[in-house]
């Protein structure tokens, strides 16, 4: 009995359709932020600054974001934007919230509010957290997001992409705190200073008393040229919650540089990046002093966040503190610390090479071996091996005589 001729056909194309499902994921995951605006022509002007000035193609490379938009008739309003470019772009980016917020969740938001890092905040031109917005709900539900310079309201969700983008209407611009916008000429991007990052953060006098200390502030910056960098900062908090059984900072002074690399990937990966990094396991620079294998972070997304396993300890990612190619920083839960200094009878220094055999330098035997040793037993088997191989090659031998004489004899 023949096939059914819909049967054929679904056969016939069904490896398109897996192929099509395949590839879905990673379709959707990437930001057109330009593309969703062009469906809102009250939104062009924004959509041409966005373009304009860059901050469109730095958002393409992202995968969580909400943007906040302004619409043509209150973007004509403000005269704000007459002014350079470099000006204007730190504006857009200061309206880039870093987090996927829908808008059920906005709804959710308690009174306190939520305090979102923006895209202008990782650039480190924000000193603090004032490169921050704060969204707040009111009892009536008027959501607003406030800035120290000033406050927008929002009108109305716009766009979403299911957890990747959420764009939101507000009615004016929100403007950075001491943000000079009378500035007539552009600024110069600064060179990335990891140490001056840290001490804007605030929350970082340890690892920047620490970074300064031990002199490898000059690598890390040396390494942001090529593939760049990416730094993973504990708290002070983190290091507060230290056990007294961890000895860091009892370490000598080159062990201690050894920690401070493991916390630095020498590649530059933004947030989306590390949220769905292929490879978990990740060298460190550490690696690159000790050798392949040694010092890396097991990298993976668990409940939501970038968790980042050392083989002694577990942290996750809290937030974004710095995030322009090439150097990313992040701010993290715990101190990472890695298992060949901190696990269980780890007292070599992690630069020496593996100890000798404590049974080849027993008084039997007081001198290192120059080649591998037998296992024990195995000396005798090799004797009586030998023994039976030269009684076997003798009666082979005597057996190829024997033969050659009867040849002979014929």
């Amino acid at each position: 009995m023949g096939s059914s001729p819909r049967y054929h056909l679904i056969s016939h194309y069904t490896p398109t359709y897996l192929f099509i499902l395949l590839i879905l994921p990673f379709v959707t995951a990437a930001i057109n932020v330009t593309s969703i605006l062009q469906a809102h022509p009250d939104l062009s002007d924004f959509a041409r600054l966005l373009v304009t000035t860059g901050v469109a193609s730095e958002l393409s490379g992202r995968s969580s974001l909400t943007l906040l938009v302004v619409p043509n008739s209150y973007l004509a309003r403000s005269s704000e934007l007459g002014r350079s470019a470099g000006d204007t772009a730190d504006v857009l980016r200061y309206h880039v919230l870093l987090e996927y917020l829908s808008w059920s969740e906005l709804r959710r938001i308690p009174a306190s509010g939520k305090l979102v890092t923006t895209l202008y905040q990782t650039t480190g031109r924000a000193a603090s957290n004032l490169g921050s917005v704060n969204l707040t709900r009111s009892p009536s539900g008027v959501l607003t997001a406030r800035s120290p310079a000033g406050n927008a309201t929002v009108l109305s969700p716009i766009a979403t992409i299911p957890y990747n983008a959420s764009v939101l209407a507000v009615d004016t611009l929100l403007i950075p705190s001491g943000f000079d916008l009378a500035a007539s000429e552009a600024r110069p991007p600064p060179a990335v200073n990891i140490s001056r990052v840290l001490a804007d953060g605030h929350d970082f006098n340890v690892a920047a008393s620490m970074l300064a200390a031990s002199g490898v502030a000059a690598e890390f910056e040396a390494d942001e040229r090529g593939a760049g960098i990416t730094v993973f900062v504990p708290t002070d908090e983190a290091f507060a919650e230290l056990p007294a059984t961890e000895r860091l900072q009892s370490l000598p002074a080159d062990r201690k540089a050894v920690v401070l690399r493991f916390h630095v990937l020498h590649s530059y990966y933004p947030l989306g990046s590390l949220e769905s990094i292929v490879n978990p396991v990740q060298p460190t620079l550490a690696t690159e002093d000790t050798g392949a294998g040694r010092f890396t972070l097991n990298i993976s997304r668990v409940n939501g966040s970038v968790a980042i396993d050392t083989g002694v300890i577990q942290a996750s990612i809290t937030r974004t503190v710095f995030d322009q190619n090439p150097v990313a920083v992040f701010a993290v839960s715990r101190v990472l610390l890695p298992r060949e200094i901190f696990a269980k009878g780890a007292h070599a220094s992690p630069l020496a090479p593996p100890p000798l055999d404590p049974v080849a330098l027993s008084p039997e035997n007081d001198t290192p071996p120059t080649r591998l040793s037998s296992p024990p037993g195995l000396i005798t088997e090799i004797k009586s091996g030998s023994a039976a191989r030269s009684i076997a090659t003798a009666a082979v031998k005597a057996c190829c005589i024997a033969m050659l004489y009867l040849l002979v004899l014929q």
